[in-house]
């Protein structure tokens, strides 16, 4: 009887040991996976911090690019009309 309960006995330790293993392992892949949250958190919040403080450069091309043709399309016009031949 001796021999049996050590054989139950060391059942229950390996069944043991193997739910630490396997608890263990959920807690890495659970830390990975938080690591990879926090770094993506980080990362999308300085791209919008940037957005908000960095000036926008392309409308104050698109205005002055407006503003010359503008400028130049109406002057050629005006000409035209005032010619004599």
């Amino acid at each position: 009887m001796n021999k049996m309960e050590e054989l139950m006995s060391m059942a229950k330790i390996t069944e043991f040991l193997k739910r630490q293993e396997d608890s263990d392992k959920k807690k890495k892949v659970l830390w990975i996976i938080a690591i990879v949250g926090v770094v993506a958190a980080i990362a999308v919040a300085a791209y919008f911090i940037y957005k908000f403080f960095a000036p926008d450069y392309m409308d104050d091309f698109e205005d002055e690019f407006e503003d010359e043709f503008e400028e130049d399309f109406f002057d050629d016009d005006d000409e035209d009309e005032y010619e004599v031949e």
